[in-house]
């Protein structure tokens, strides 16, 4: 009996060893949660999620001491995950929203998102402003044409204006489509089920270039700035992520990640 109580004790204790290394370990390791279906701040190449966030919470990960851990999920389920703790940070081209900022907080800006409009390269269109009947006296528009239908990944920055109302320089819900990802966006569009796909500039030009018989119009449909989403209550952690962004930034490296992913044109 005290042999069998004996082995018990030291299997108790072994499993307390091995969740104390195993919490450990978590501690030292930073979780970020990104959609890799966005180049080229995000995507999958190699079986790796690659891009320009990826490489920045990687820098930000060493200078904070810890090991960077990437997990691909959907882009809707980022900011709540974020928010309840099931990841450190979230980052796929995130730009801050009222809507967001009730949820999470936001890091200093590290690079801008500009929404573009990509139509088919036959489009008559020349400008997102087309897509309305006209302009009431204060300029704003008074509706939208019949037929327009908007393409969006669900739940991003497109999403959220293009289905504002007209009089916001929006759409309508009624007028957006939402899809999982911004491919099967660009799908419909060229299977003519929609008028336009809106999503930031970079992946539109990638989407483009991926793609013959599209094109992206002249002009932005909105013009924003990205930033780490991170728990409310983690102020240290959001601290120590915008130090490591100044100092990114003041020695140069965030401007080599963004350039060596964007090439100056």
């Amino acid at each position: 009996m005290k042999k069998f109580v004996a082995l018990l004790l030291v299997a108790v204790l072994l499993l307390a060893c091995t969740a104390c290394g195993a919490k450990k370990e978590e501690a030292n390791t930073l979780v970020m949660a990104t959609n890799a279906a966005f180049p080229p701040y995000e995507y999958v190449e190699g079986g790796k999620v690659v891009g320009i966030d990826a490489e920045i919470a990687a820098k930000i990960a060493e200078k904070l001491g810890m090991e960077l851990k990437i997990e691909d999920v959907d882009f809707d389920t980022i900011i709540a995950g974020v928010q309840t703790g099931k990841y450190d940070i979230g980052m796929a081209g995130l730009t801050v929203t009222d809507e967001r900022k009730e949820k999470v907080n936001f890091s200093t800006s590290y690079a801008k998102g500009i929404q573009a409009v990509i139509v088919a390269e036959n489009s008559t269109y020349t400008s997102f402003e087309d897509f309305y009947t006209g302009f009431d006296a204060d300029g704003n528009p008074a509706g939208v044409k019949e037929g327009i239908k908007i393409g969006v990944q669900q739940t991003t920055t497109g999403d959220i204006y293009s289905s504002s109302d007209p009089v916001d320089w929006g759409f309508g819900d009624a007028n957006v489509v939402r899809y999982k990802t911004g491919n099967e966006a660009v799908a419909a569009l060229k299977a003519n089920k929609i008028t336009a796909v809106i999503i930031d500039n970079e992946p539109a030009k990638s989407f483009v270039a991926a793609n013959d018989g599209l094109k992206i119009l002249e002009g932005a449909y909105t013009d924003e700035d990205y930033a780490i989403a991170v728990a409310k209550e983690d102020t240290e952690l959001l601290e120590k992520i915008n130090k490591a962004l100044a100092d990114l930034k003041a020695d140069g490296t965030l401007d080599k990640i963004i350039t060596k992913y964007i090439p100056a044109q």
